[in-house]
């Protein structure tokens, strides 16, 4: 096999992104097969766009239709598990659009269930394929920085008017996303936190609730972390404020980096500031130090990369570049972030199974409530945009 035959469950506004850039020959591995879309109009649309490819209704049905080698499940959150979890069960291959899910107790149930098949599960973590974070993961890797002390992340850019919460009845509510800012834009940030500097320990957050718009979940949030070492990390993030910021900045005892602007500056110490602290004599001296600049502006889209990689991991048997095992990384911080803002408490990880069903339960409760005052159901519909203005609207913003 050379080519995957690929369906895909949700064509919105990314799905209907991954259709045309598979269509379009653009990804290495992957021929569109057939698409799956539970709004008849929007089905209507997909026949006339994609002649010749089948359409479906029903989610499941197209997994166990024999027409995929894999699927990509592009559907509202809640949705995922059970497309990725039925694909596993089927000996599909599946990659699902992040987050994995919305509850980390279903998505280790997604990566149980990849563990009992020779299928492949991996998630939509598109920023991974950006030259800077690469360079500075191997920067980390290979000791650059020493042992890590501190990173600090203002990712306070994705900026969202009233209008796109208006856009569909699913977004922003616990019913249909399951949160705000944490569950659907900076799931790409936090993912990248854990990917660079490790899983904190401990995570005491706030997150405020319709701080800047219209809305019942989390437009602005705060997470302090501590890890074992000592090392911390704070995350601040928002949907309420312009111009906004993209600043990262990681400190290890050896050097330091920042990433802000599309470029990567490298600082490195000539010795190490453990080391300085106790054997100079100056008493306002600094190490000697010297900066590297990386600029390296990203040649192809990041979820183009994602889906040709995916390919590779299934047909050549390549390691992925994010893996299902990853989900669960990124949605813990994020559990434990609305854990600790609800009651006040810092959240120990990895999270356990007691800390697992009282988040369950108090989102639960947050969307029975949302439910009584304003009758949500997380099923509304959502206005398709082009490729061009959703690509730009994903891709990393410095």
């Amino acid at each position: 096999m050379d080519s995957l035959r690929v369906g895909i469950i949700g064509v919105g506004n990314i799905g209907h992104a991954h259709c045309s850039g598979i269509a379009g020959g653009k990804i290495k591995g992957m021929t569109l097969c057939a698409l799956c879309d539970t709004d008849e109009a929007k089905r209507e649309m997909l026949f006339s766009e994609f002649p010749g490819v089948r359409i479906f209704e029903d989610g499941d049905e197209l997994i166990k239709s024999g027409l995929a080698d894999a699927v990509i499940v592009a559907t509202p959150h809640y949705f995922h598990p059970h497309y990725v979890i039925t694909a596993l069960e089927n000996n599909v291959n599946v990659l699902t659009e992040k987050p994995a899910g919305v509850n980390v107790s279903e998505v280790l149930k997604m990566n149980a269930a990849a563990a009992k098949t020779n299928a492949r599960f991996g998630i939509m973590f598109n920023q991974r394929t950006d030259p800077l974070f690469g360079k500075a993961k191997q920067i980390i890797e290979e000791g650059g920085i020493g042992v890590p002390k501190r990173l600090v992340w203002i990712v306070t850019n994705w900026y969202r008017t009233q209008s796109y919460y208006d856009s569909g009845s699913w977004r922003a509510t616990w019913n249909g996303e399951g949160g705000g800012v944490l569950i659907n834009q900076a799931p790409h940030n936090i993912d990248l936190w854990q990917w660079l500097f490790g899983m904190p320990s401990k995570v005491t957050a706030f997150c405020r609730e319709g701080l800047y718009h219209n809305i019942g979940v989390e437009d602005d949030a705060t997470i302090y972390a501590e890890y074992e070492n000592g090392a911390s990390a704070v995350f601040i993030t928002t949907t309420g404020e312009a111009p906004g910021t993209n600043r990262l900045e990681i400190s290890g005892d050896k050097g330091r980096l920042v990433l802000e602007k599309n470029e990567l500056r490298y600082v490195k110490l000539g010795i190490p500031e453990r080391e300085f602290c106790f054997t100079s004599e100056a008493a306002a001296a600094v190490p000697p130090m010297e900066e590297t600049v990386y600029s390296s502006p990203q040649e192809r889209d990041g979820h183009e990369l994602i889906l040709e990689d995916f390919a590779a991991a299934v047909l050549e048997g390549k390691p992925m570049l994010a893996s299902g095992t990853d989900g669960i990384r990124e949605l813990s911080i994020t559990n434990a972030a609305f854990l600790s803002s609800w009651t006040g408490r810092t959240v120990d990880l990895p999270l356990s199974a007691e800390d697992m069903a009282e988040f369950d339960r108090l989102l639960e409760a947050k969307k029975e409530e949302e439910r009584k005052l304003d009758g949500a159901t997380g099923k509304g519909g959502e206005k398709t945009a082009g490729k061009s203005e959703y690509i730009k609207r994903w891709s990393v913003k410095w």
